[in-house]
């Protein structure tokens, strides 16, 4: 009824009427509950349904949708889901979903159960870490406004986690959330959070740090958070002076930092000659200070 046979288009009306019934009938909650219950194939129609009923519309409202904000503990059950491998794939595919509202990626950012995206990123098994960090991807880059606003209100506990992730052992960690925190960093409506995260020495230590990682590529990812506390024209003193003693290890680290070919390449070496002269200058001017 919600797909057609691949031959018979659904009946729109039909799909209307259904998704209100769902909603009135409480099926949502069933899905869920049952999830764990079902077989393969099974989870994977579930999940297809889903998807479907979470975008249609029933008189311009979002029915299924509305239906989730009156049980937000739904979300939380599916985030703590990535604790079960079984069904952790198709919980996965479920909360992506739903983070495409703006109301729905809001609660889960603001909720307890968001504090363990940062533990199952990092889970041993790699196919759920990897999509554990494509639902924590979607819920920092998708609604720049709500991100802005949950990062606004909850900056030091963030970052304070945040931290762990950019430092991590594991590699495909630190590269991850080195893009990731590029991403949403750089998003106009959190350029107040931009602001206050390069003041901040503890940052530019970490970024310091990972510009001598023995892997190129999170050196040059690092590179591109490094240059923004380097190139801030309000830089704290504490900022200064710390780039100040360190010129001699950051020319040597930036002089042999390279991108590769290509027009990206040219921009690099641009940006990285401009950062190279703004130490340069910072020492000269910390050198006459008494």
């Amino acid at each position: 009824m919600l797909c057609g046979d691949g031959e018979v288009e659904p009946n729109m009306d039909q799909v209307s009427q259904l998704a209100l019934e769902v909603c009135k009938e409480d099926v949502p909650a069933l899905m869920i509950q049952k999830l764990p219950n079902l077989g393969w194939e099974a989870r994977k129609d579930l999940v297809h349904c889903w998807s479907i009923l979470l975008k249609q519309k029933v008189d311009s409202r979002y029915c299924s949708v509305e239906y989730i904000e009156n049980h937000f503990e739904f979300l939380d059950f599916l985030v703590v889901c990535y604790d079960n491998k079984e069904i952790a794939l198709n919980c996965g595919l479920m909360l992506r979903e739903c983070i495409k509202f703006p109301t729905l990626a809001k609660y889960i950012l603001e909720s307890a159960s968001f504090e363990l995206f940062f533990k199952f990123v990092e889970l041993p098994n790699f196919d759920v870490a990897s999509d554990a960090f494509s639902t924590f991807k979607d819920l920092l880059t998708k609604h720049c406004t709500v991100v802005a606003e949950y990062l606004t209100a909850h900056y030091d506990e963030f970052f304070d986690l945040y931290e762990k992730l950019v430092t991590s052992s594991n590699y495909v960690t630190r590269r991850q959330s080195l893009k990731l925190l590029s991403e949403f960093l750089l998003e106009p409506p959190s350029s107040h959070i931009m602001k206050r995260y390069i003041l901040e020495v503890r940052y530019l230590k970490v970024m310091m740090t990972l510009l001598k990682d023995s892997s190129k590529n999170i050196q040059i990812a690092a590179f591109h958070i490094f240059k923004v506390f380097v190139a801030n024209p309000s830089k704290p003193r504490e900022v200064k002076m710390i780039l100040a003693k360190n010129r001699e290890k950051l020319l040597e680290l930036l002089l042999n930092l390279s991108a590769g070919k290509g027009v990206e390449d040219e921009q690099f070496e641009e940006e990285k000659e401009l950062i190279i002269k703004e130490i340069d200058r910072q020492s000269r001017l910390s050198n006459r200070d008494p």
